[in-house]
């Protein structure tokens, strides 16, 4: 697969020819503090891995501020490590976890290792295209700490989504505003934004390592009187979703109880 024709495909369809920008990008390391960073979980994507980065690429690099991209591999069994490794991108930055321990510390270790003045993690799969990216740094740079791209607004899209994935964001979300009291319609679309000051306050406490840690962050952000807004996006669901709706909705409930022992504890102090 070559990234240099996903190039050219992703900047045909911005309708900016963003591959000069590409090719400084890729071959250039920054000399100065990126503005943006974009960090992306990955667990066995190889499929996948170079058309995301590729598109990413193209829309980052048209926007013309500096920026790098950070990729962290929680624990793939298959060829996404070497495929990353292998493109040789400067400002893309690979780190590698040994074992599958969790989405949520594969963003954590993301972001915590992040230089941008501005932080997004995305998920590999583009399910939120990268060209709703200009949204939410718009309500970031208009003063909020954190910005939400969210498929539970009315002006929000969302394709292709199963019924059990539809009953299950429908009965998680009730969830969240019933017992958390938070004002969030949709806590769990993977594609968030985050000042760097509110990045390293809130991931540096996280503590749940799983699937909802989306939930936890929020909370926290809550927690800490952060600046929170929600910013309709299309959502796709994307074909050989790892998402398994019976165990991550389980999975969330315990985590509800986590969360609340946590607080109690002290342990987000």
């Amino acid at each position: 697969m070559n990234l240099d024709s996903e190039l050219v495909e992703s900047s045909n369809t911005t309708g900016i020819d963003s591959l000069e920008a590409y090719r400084a990008w890729s071959h250039e390391p920054l000399s100065e503090r990126p503005r943006y960073s974009v960090v992306i979980p990955a667990y066995n994507e190889e499929w996948r891995i170079l058309p995301t980065i590729g598109a990413i690429a193209a829309h980052m690099c048209s926007l013309g501020q500096p920026w790098e991209l950070i990729v962290v591999d929680d624990g793939s069994t298959d060829a996404t490590v070497a495929l990353l490794e292998d493109v040789g991108l400067a400002n893309l930055h690979v780190l590698v976890q040994a074992n599958n321990v969790g989405k949520g510390r594969a963003v954590r270790r993301g972001v915590m290792a992040a230089a941008g003045e501005f932080v997004l993690f995305a998920d590999a799969d583009q399910s939120t295209p990268i060209e709703h990216f200009e949204e939410l740094i718009a309500e970031i740079e208009a003063g909020a700490d954190v910005a939400v791209g969210s498929r539970g607004l009315k002006e929000s899209g969302a394709e292709n989504k199963s019924v059990g994935r539809h009953v299950m964001s429908a009965g998680l979300n009730g969830l969240v505003r019933t017992l958390f009291q938070l004002p969030i319609s949709d806590t769990q679309c993977g594609f968030k934004m985050f000042t760097a000051e509110a990045a390293q306050l809130l991931f540096s406490r996280q503590l749940i390592d799983a699937f909802s840690f989306d939930l936890e962050i929020l909370y926290l952000a809550r927690k800490f009187d952060l600046v929170t807004v929600e910013v309709p996006v299309t959502w796709i669901d994307a074909p050989d979703s790892k998402v398994q709706p019976i165990r991550v909705a389980l999975g969330f409930i315990r985590d509800f109880a986590v969360i609340a022992c946590n607080d109690l504890r002290g342990k987000y102090r």
